[in-house]
Formats: C-alpha cells, sequence, structure tokens
C-alpha cells in the first residue's frame, strides 16, 4: 500500500487535471497503522535490513506528502494510529469527526513515535506532544481539533455533502478548500475528562528533562491531588519499554527545532537500530507479546529507566555502523514550487 500511495502522489502532483487529493479510509477505520507484526516476520525470516526498507519507503511518502504542491484533504474517520498519522499529519486538511480516535502507541510496543512524528507531535501547544508521545494516549475528534492535529471536525453524517462539494473543485487553491471544509464543520464539545484541559499539569510535568524527572513530577501531583488521570498517565509509562521512552523524549525534543526532513532522517537512523536488534530487543518482545502471543506482558530489557545511560540512548542516534547501509536519501524537491505551509517544513 505505502508504495502504491507514493506512486499515486507523485503521478498526481503532475497530473494537471488533478487539483487535490482525498485521502479516506475504506471501512470503520481511516488507518491502524503499518503491519509491524509482518515486518517483524520479515526480518526473521531475511534480516533488519529488509524491514528497513519498508520503513524508508513510508517515510520518503512521509516527506512527499509534507511538501505536497496540491492539497491533501484527509477524512479521519474512526481509528488513525501509528503510521496511519504518517500519512495524515503532513497534509494540507485534516478533518476529523465524532468517530475519530487518534493515537501513537509505539513506546507499548518497543519503537518510538515515528513517521514524522517528531516533527509534528513536537509543535502541539505546550508540551502536549510529549506526553501523547510517551504514554500513547488516544484522542478523540474534538481534542485532535483542540491541539490542532486536526485542522476542521465535520459531523460523520456531513462527509458525503462535503466530499461531492471537493470533487466539485476546479482550484488548487487552499483558501477556496478550507472555505468548503469550512461550511460543514462545527465547533465540538470537548469533554470535561479531557486530557487537553490538563495542559497545566502536563507542561509541568512533561515539560522535565528526563523520563525519570517527568515521573517523579507525576507522582508529586498524584500525591498533591489523587486524579485517576494522573494515575493511569503513570501507569502507562511504566508499562512502556523503557528504552523508548528515553529514546522518544530526545526525538521529540530535537524535533522542535528540526525541519520534518532532518526528523525523518534522524527516525530512519533509529528505526534501522531498532530493526537491527543490537542495542535492545525491545521491538521484537513488545510485538510478541502486544500482537502475536497477546500476553500483554512484555520483559522488557533493560527493565528499568535508570538502567539505561545516555551513551546507550545516544547510539540510536548515529549512523549505522554498516558500509552498505546509508541514511535516508529524500526526493528532491527542488523542481516544484512548494506552497508557503510546505516551506514552512523544511
Amino acid at each position: 500500500m505505502i508504495s502504491r500511495l507514493l506512486d499515486l502522489f507523485l503521478a498526481y502532483e503532475v497530473d494537471p487535471n488533478v487539483n487535490l487529493i482525498i485521502l479516506k479510509g475504506n471501512g470503520r477505520a481511516f488507518c491502524a497503522g503499518g503491519d509491524v507484526a509482518a515486518v517483524v516476520h520479515d526480518i526473521r525470516k531475511a534480516n533488519w535490513k529488509s524491514g528497513a526498507q519498508f520503513f524508508s519507503k513510508e517515510f520518503i511518502l512521509n516527506y512527499v506528502m509534507a511538501t505536497y504542491t496540491k492539497p491533501q484533504v484527509s477524512i479521519l474517520n474512526g481509528i488513525v494510529m501509528g503510521g496511519g498519522n504518517g500519512v495524515t499529519m503532513h497534509g494540507r486538511f485534516r478533518v476529523a469527526t465524532e468517530t475519530s480516535v487518534f493515537a501513537m502507541p509505539e513506546t507499548a510496543l518497543g519503537l518510538f513515535p515515528d513517521v514524522g512524528a517528531s516533527y509534528f507531535l513536537s509543535r502541539l501547544p505546550g508540551f502536549f506532544g510529549e506526553y501523547v508521545g510517551l504514554t500513547g494516549a488516544r484522542l478523540d475528534g474534538a481534542e485532535m481539533l483542540a491541539c490542532g492535529l486536526a485542522t476542521h471536525f465535520v459531523p460523520a453524517t456531513k462527509l458525503s455533502l462535503l466530499e461531492e462539494a471537493l470533487h466539485k473543485v476546479d482550484s488548487s487553491d487552499s483558501a477556496i478548500i478550507s472555505a468548503i471544509i469550512d461550511c460543514y464543520s462545527q465547533q465540538p464539545y470537548l469533554k470535561d475528562q479531557s486530557a487537553y484541559r490538563r495542559l497545566d499539569v502536563i507542561d509541568r510535568c512533561f515539560s522535565r528533562k528526563t523520563v525519570e524527572d517527568i515521573l517523579s513530577a507525576l507522582e508529586k501531583e498524584y500525591m498533591d491531588k489523587a486524579d485517576d488521570w494522573i494515575k493511569n498517565t503513570i501507569q502507562s509509562l511504566k508499562k512502556a519499554s523503557p528504552t523508548s521512552l528515553k529514546i522518544s523524549l530526545r526525538s521529540i525534543r530535537e524535533g522542535r527545532i528540526q525541519g520534518v526532513g532532518q526528523c525523518l532522517t534522524r527516525e530512519f537512523r533509529m528505526v534501522c537500530h531498532v530493526m537491527e536488534g543490537k542495542l535492545s530487543k525491545d521491538f521484537f518482545e513488545g510485538c510478541r507479546a502486544i500482537l502475536l502471543d497477546k500476553d500483554r506482558n512484555p520483559k522488557w530489557e533493560p527493565a528499568r529507566l535508570e538502567l539505561i545511560s545516555e551513551g546507550m540512548v545516544e547510539q540510536y542516534f548515529s549512523r549505522m555502523d554498516d558500509e552498505e547501509w546509508d541514511d535516508l536519501k529524500l526526493p528532491s524537491r527542488s523542481n516544484f514550487v512548494l506552497p508557503g505551509h510546505a516551506i514552512a517544513k523544511l
């Protein structure tokens, strides 16, 4: 599917008959993410490079979408998780509904928020991106709109009318397309228990320098005021791979000052180290426990945050020690006149 999408996006970009692209799911979910279990199977059958090649193509697609010259309208009706966010969050328009469910659950799998997530999560208000990326928290459509992951909220009953109106557009002007989506949009109610209403607590805790400091700050908040949301947040962090948490936090922090291409290139280095399995086998253990055996009891190694040094984290951000392997090669976009919102990402 990644290869097909990439081929289509590249072809449509130079097709004068195409003004915009509408991306939607086929069924109840938009996209629950990449088939990581299949990636693990391929790695075990061949070698880590076969898994890394999948991510290479996926990240190139993400980059093309982020720098696309024509508007992309993603209709996020249903679940949009993991890799599904890579093919939507980089596009110009992201339409959530009352059925939307966003999550980046990678730390529970021994992975990290990839597909350019270190770029788009780091640009959410305050330290909400660190919260979402480290805990794998699920957000509904109203929360997606509030934090900026979605650009619009359209009730599911109006989606067919919206698509019909978009099909009639004879322009690639983002202002015109935005105005059309606005006609069907509404302001949803942000539930009282929404994590986004806890942004003050999130900023106090997730702004801390290390994962250990974040956990300590959350535990102090819980001691001051027993709160189920804080308790669940602490539990989510303690269940995740300690290695994943540490490399994810650093990745998102670096993403704050990097362009989308730099983020994807760095994430590709990280994912190659994860696929190779020399530094840690947490990804394979997480897939076993969550996706294959489904005992939901992964045995992480190292098992505790304090056993993971800065030096160990640093290795994930270094080039692969393999003369036959290279960094991610992103396609040149110099032949295109990029719109302002795409140039801002570079």
